[in-house]
């Protein structure tokens, strides 16, 4: 196997007491130098917990949003843009919603809204009838959306049909996450690359014996030379993951603003003044009758910098 200068925590692992877990909180990039087939692999610790904290719901809820994270986080790193990559899926199930977001520089959030108990983690018992959508947007510029049916055992596998029917890419996943952590693990065929089809079914069948304690415990050189050992593999440099919210008290006095004075007013005369709580962070912001008076004659200032979190 062939890597690049190792990074994110990365140390060259010569023994087997040493071949534990030493990357957290990263992305890495691969590639089959000799087939046109690259690959991601990703570890989120820290910034999992941390986009966890303020979601409620029993494990097999918080277990979806971590693949969720996983996915998003691989996903947003095929392409090349300046933005933020949405995966949303919703139904009419018992899981309502589930929404994870990507930035181009690897700053995640999500969320999960639904029952706290449920006793099945397939897709039709969490979901029912319901769609996958992906989403990016870029600054000065209208927003890309992909659409199809949430169908599949688990978000991997409806990924994978989105990717077949939207993208026409061959592309395979493997997502898993626990209490502690959320691990990934991503093929996926290069476009306009020509390859012969028994080179993507060997190195397919060869991740497919990936297991789900490998993938948490697993440095990402020590995973590749478990599964691919006789591939020319190249490794690029680890790229950081961390959890960090978007929202800010910009943002949001530009909703306020759009709901009109009359309705503030009722609001304020109702409540006593306005709560506007961050549903991925937690964050609470509060306004009263002197803020939405400033509100409704002014536009805001549009250099004011954002609270992130």
């Amino acid at each position: 196997m062939t890597k690049t200068r190792a990074g994110c925590g990365y140390n060259n692992l010569k023994s087997k007491a040493e071949n534990i877990m030493t990357e957290h909180d990263c992305l890495r990039r691969f590639l089959f130098t000799e087939l046109g087939v690259r690959g991601e692999w990703v570890n989120l610790t820290e910034s999992w917990q941390a986009a966890k904290r303020y979601q409620k719901g029993s494990a097999i809820v918080q277990q979806q949003l971590g693949q969720a994270l996983a996915a998003v986080a691989m996903l947003s790193a095929t392409i090349k843009f300046k933005g933020s990559m949405i995966l949303q899926a919703q139904g009419n199930g018992p899981l309502r919603t589930l929404v994870a977001q990507a930035t181009h520089d690897r700053k995640i959030r999500g969320l999960v809204r639904g029952d706290t108990e449920l006793s099945s983690a397939s897709l039709t018992h969490l979901f029912g009838t319901g769609r996958l959508v992906l989403t990016i947007e870029q600054a000065n510029a209208d927003p890309y959306q992909g659409i199809v049916p949430l169908e599949g055992d688990n978000l991997a596998s409806a990924l994978e049909t989105y990717f077949s029917q939207s993208e026409q890419l061959k592309t395979r996943l493997w997502l898993f996450a626990n209490d502690n952590q959320a691990s990934g693990l991503l093929l996926q065929e290069l476009p306009a690359q020509q390859y012969a089809q028994a080179d993507w079914e060997r190195v397919e069948i060869l991740a497919n014996t990936a297991t789900e304690r490998e993938l948490m415990t697993l440095s990402c050189a020590d995973m590749l030379r478990r599964l691919f050992h006789e591939e020319q593999v190249r490794l690029y440099d680890a790229e950081a993951i961390r959890f960090e919210c978007a929202c800010s008290k910009l943002r949001i006095e530009r909703t306020l603003r759009a709901m009109g004075k009359e309705e503030l007013l009722a609001i304020l005369q109702e409540r006593g003044s306005i709560q506007v709580g961050c549903e991925f962070c937690g964050a609470t912001y509060e306004f009263d009758a002197i803020d939405v008076e400033t509100l409704s004659t002014s536009r805001g200032s549009n250099h004011e910098s954002p609270t992130l979190h």
